[in-house]
């Protein structure tokens, strides 16, 4: 079951339960208080998640986390799966 809009597997984070994130699904705002453009965007087409997106993957989405080197691969072969499982929530 998928838990973020943008593919991070929730289940594998070592940080979730030290900062009591519930995925951002049910999440009004992330764990670190700021707004998520990935998260912000699927909820405005009202998607669960990128994967099921007309534009996936769009630069926004394949670039998530590269910044703070973050390798996006991952994220994107979740986000195919679920789409591909038609996970909806």
């Amino acid at each position: 079951m998928c838990s973020s809009r943008c593919g991070v597997d929730c289940t594998q984070c070592e940080r979730k339960e030290e900062v009591h994130c519930l995925g951002c699904n049910a999440m009004t705002l992330p764990f670190w208080g700021s707004p998520c453009e990935v998260k912000a965007c699927c909820e405005s087409k009202q998607l669960l998640h990128c994967g099921v997106c007309e534009e996936f993957p769009c630069e926004m989405c394949a670039n998530m986390g590269k910044d703070k080197g973050f390798d996006p691969a991952p994220r994107l072969a979740n986000l195919k799966a679920w789409a591909n499982k038609k996970i909806a929530g």
